[in-house]
Order: structure tokens, then sequence, then C-alpha cells
């Protein structure tokens, strides 16, 4: 097959950093090519430099045997025919469907805006993708699936033959997955090629072709993912075998001592949420999008107001103007699902993001010792294998692995006994999953206590000790014994089992799969496409006739 894509040589260097060194491989026309490796392995530089992001490196990148150089993304889309789908889908909100599509490249008439023609001819590709949105709605109105569908048809809209997905499965639900990969299926029958990055080692063998493996800014193979089993794919990204599912490598010490009561917690987003957190205990929140468990979390921390109940702390209740100040002294810290721009300081390198809780913990007189935040940061950057292992680096310049590292660091290094873990592995490749539950395992034989909010059911059940099951803003079910944990049983708890007749005795995971959970996440519970609702209502009842 011809070459869509060829990297020479590729160089790439930031300051005190060589992040690519002499990469070089291709992908073929009309393949899906998987771009692998850890976090900090040199994939989105390397994707950057393709799309004109960085117009500065060393080598060559070749389209369809042509050598080209992209002085920006613009550069690339119009003259490359070249687009990027992102992990988080850039969009205004405001606008419509149409105008987020063409948006910088609108057909004119004169020097006005020819909306008819804009909106007839987005609506040809949002048919051709099977979307069930129109041009003329509102992005507002749109689940996060339909957003990156969006994001597909502006790189159809600019004629593209290339096109690059950056994580773009890390916020959808397995329906939306399923649409999304049906969408790419398509493509590539259509001679589109795709360059595909996910941390989602299942999807990798659903929906690639072949896989490019890169590790600490090396190339080290390409692999034929129909010849190559899922450890072979993982030993190439990592160098060593590590436990691609989270387990439990240690017994539980879990103790009987209470030190976290939440009794009738209530507010706008959740209610009557009751339960207790131990010891040296590993507590797993599960539910859909939308079900209430970051927003309970972001009450523990003090972030959201309770409307009414009782939050009781090492025995002591929690009395009204609880916020964040007050709840990190008595002991408590989060790390965000949204660590890009709640999880550190972006203009802060990573010895002082690590520092910037326990500030006291590095005073010499009135000032902050420098010295102290780096030996501090020093420490956990060897212990946790943090790259690069540079504690001076800007944190928002780190991989996102590596960014998440840097805030476990910040927690491990501050006294606090009760940890939040919201989406810990979120956009994590597998070699850092490991490391972090390792830490989290660390933790809590050091005497911590532990949540974690997952919306991944498989890391919920393997690093829990008891799991707690949420639907629609309150807690369907506690879960104290692992044999409990079953994932038809659990799933079932999640979409509001056991509350209708209807469901007892049905396992409505093996009659509508992932039909639910697409549809809940995306329309149950935010309630922004009412024609979702109905035909979920619609299936469910002739699942259960």
């Amino acid at each position: 097959m011809a070459k869509a894509v060829e990297f020479v040589k590729i160089n790439k260097r930031f300051p005190g950093v060589h992040v690519l060194k002499d990469i070089s491989f291709s992908v073929e026309e009309g393949e899906v090519h998987a771009l692998l490796g850890e976090n900090g392995a040199g994939k989105s530089t390397l994707l950057n430099i393709l799309h004109g992001v960085y117009p500065e490196y060393e080598g060559e990148v070749r389209l369809h045997g042509e050598k080209v150089s992209f002085k920006d993304t613009n550069d690339a889309i119009v003259n490359g025919k070249i687009s990027k789908v992102h992990q988080e889908t850039l969009v205004v909100k405001d606008l419509t469907v149409g105008q987020n599509v063409t948006m910088g490249y609108e057909p004119k008439k004169g020097i006005f805006i020819d909306f008819k023609k804009m909106n007839k001819d987005v609506d040809v590709i949002l048919e051709d993708l099977n979307c069930n949105f129109k041009s003329s709605d509102l992005v507002a109105t749109l689940t996060a699936g339909e957003m990156q569908m969006l994001a597909i048809a502006r790189a159809l809209y600019h004629h593209s033959t290339i096109i690059s997905l950056d994580e773009p499965t890390a916020s959808l639900t397995t329906k939306e997955t399923e649409a999304l990969f049906e969408v790419v299926r398509k493509l590539k029958k259509q001679g589109v090629t795709i360059l595909y990055v996910s941390h989602r080692l299942e999807e990798i063998f659903q929906i690639c072709d072949r896989a490019t493996i890169l590790r600490d800014g090396e190339y080290i193979q390409t692999m034929d993912i129909a010849s190559t089993t899922r450890d072979e794919l993982i030993h190439a990204m990592v160098g060593r075998n590590v436990a691609a599912v989270a387990s439990r490598l240690k017994p539980s010490p879990m103790t009987d001592e209470v030190v976290l009561k939440v009794e009738h917690l209530c507010n706008e987003n959740y209610n009557d949420v009751s339960f207790e957190l131990h010891k040296g205990e590993i507590l797993g929140f599960f539910g859909l999008v939308g079900a209430g468990r970051t927003e309970v979390m972001r009450t523990l921390i003090g972030a959201d107001q309770r409307t009414s109940g009782k939050i009781i702390l090492k025995g002591k209740e929690v009395k009204n103007g609880w916020n964040t100040t007050k709840a990190l002294k008595a002991g408590i810290g989060l790390l965000p699902e949204d660590r890009k721009t709640q999880g550190f300081m972006n203009l802060s390198n990573n010895y002082e993001n690590i520092a910037i809780s326990s500030l006291e913990k590095y005073m010499t007189g009135p000032f902050t010792d420098t010295k102290k935040k780096i030996k501090n940061a020093e420490v956990y950057f060897e212990e946790m294998d943090v790259h690069p292992r540079r504690v001076d680096y800007m944190t928002s310049n780190m991989s996102g692995g590596n960014q998440q590292k840097v805030i476990l660091a910040r927690w491990m290094s501050t006294d606090v006994d009760i940890i939040i873990f919201d989406e810990p592995t979120k956009g994590v490749d597998v070699g850092a999953k490991a490391e972090i539950y390792r830490l989290m395992e660390q933790l809590v034989e050091d005497g911590k206590s532990i949540i974690v909010v997952s919306s991944e059911l498989p890391e919920a059940m393997g690093i829990s000790d008891r799991m707690i099951i949420m639907s629609e803003g309150r807690i369907t079910a506690e879960l104290t014994n692992k044999v409990d944990f079953v994932e038809d049983s659990i799933l079932d708890l999640a979409i509001g089992g056991n509350q209708n007749e209807k469901f007892k005795n049905k396992s409505i995971i093996g009659s509508i799969g992932s039909f639910s959970i697409g549809c809940i996440s995306g329309c149950l519970y935010r309630m922004r496409k009412k024609r979702y609702y109905k035909r979920f209502k619609s299936y469910i009842n002739k699942c259960f006739v």
C-alpha cells in the first residue's frame, strides 16, 4: 500500500529535554494506525509536529511521498488536508453546530456569511456520519459523544484525508464509543487515514490495524495488531511486565475505626447520601455520568455546600462554613478529575506544585526555603518514577500521567489522613496506572484512607475494599463483600436497578448492553435530548414486557 505519512529521523528538543530521538516510521493510506506509549513517550509532540503546532524540528515529514513543512495548524489543514480531533473537543457552546464546524472557513455571499449554504453543507456531512443532530442545533445541547462527531465533521468539512484522534473516547459512554468506532470504520473504507492515540488497549484491538510504539522519546517497533497479544503490546510500551488491570497486591489494612461518617447529605445534585469510611480502607464509588459522585466529593472538601445532612470527621461534626481551606487543615485532600484546571498551578514548576498545600513545612524564618521544596520533590520523583526527572520543569508541560503523579506527590508529602481520588487514571497509560494503584496501597498501609471515584468498573472493583453504587443522585447499594463485586449486578444498580419490579430477577445488562449506558449518561442525567429519553424508555419497555 502507498504511504500516507512518513516520519524520517524526527528529533525535537525543548530546553533541557530531548523529547523525540530519531523517530522513523510510516503510516499506510486508509489504515487505522495506533500511536502508543506511556505518558511522556512523545506521542503528543510527534502529532503536534505533524499538525504544524511545532514548525521547528529536525528530520522530515512526508505526506503521500512529498516532503512537507507546515508553519501552523491552519497551514496543515488547508494545504496538508490533515486535521486533529482533540481529547477535549474545542467548541463554542453558544454557537450552532454549523458555525462550529465551519468556524474561520465559513462560505460567503459577498462579504456576508452564507448561512443557508453553511447549514446545507454541514447537514450533508452530519447525515453521512449518521448523527442525530443538525447544523442548526446549539452545541450546548450536545453530549460529549456528539461533540466528538462534530469535531470529525469539522475535519471532513476541510476534506481531510488524514485525521488524528487523541484519546477520543476518554469522556464517552459505551454507546457513544461504539458510534465513534462505526464512523472510524466508515472513514477507513473511504480511504481516510486515521492516527489513533489511546490508553485503552481494548480499543486498539477493536479498531486498529497496526500500532507504533514509542518509549522515552524513541521508536521501539511497529506491530500488526491481528498477530499481537495484549501482553506483548504492554511489554513493548513499558519495557517491563505490568498488571494491566487493577488488583490488590497486599492484604487490606482496613480497620473498624471510622474516620469519616456522612449522614443524609443533600444538595441540588444528590439526595440522602449516607456512608462511612474506615481507616486503612479504599472505598470505591461507582455510577454513570451524572450520578452525583463528584458532587458529593466536592461537598466533602468544602468546594460545594450541603443543604442538609451531617459530615462527621474523626468523631466531630463539621459545622457550617466548611470550605476547602478548613478541609485541608482537617486532613482531607482531593485529586480532581479535571487535573489541568483544578489539580495544579499552570504557571508553577513541579516542586512548587508539590509544596503548595503544605508551605509551613518549608519555612525558614519568615520565608519559604526553596532548597527544602526541591529536596522534597526529588524524593517523590525518584519514588514515583516521574518523567522527565526534573523538579524545576513546568507541570503544565508534563504528560497527563506525570501531572497526576505530581498531584499525588503533593498529597503524599502533606499531612492528610483522607485522600479522594476522582477518576485517578483518566488519560493515563497502563504503566502509570499500575504505579498509581501501588501508591494507593502504600498510602492505606501507612494509615491513610482513600475514596476512589471511577467510571471504569473493572478499576473500581479491583482496587476497592467496599463499593458504593450511585444512580441519579442516590445511593442504590453498598457492597461490603468482594464476592458481591459482579459487573452485571453493579451496572444494574448503577441504572437504578431493584427500584422497579420489572427489573427483579432480570439481567438488564444482558438484554440491552451498552445501549443503556450510552443513553443514560448522555440524556437521562443531562436531560438535554428528549428524543434519546423516549428511545431509551421504548427500548426498556420492549425488553421487559
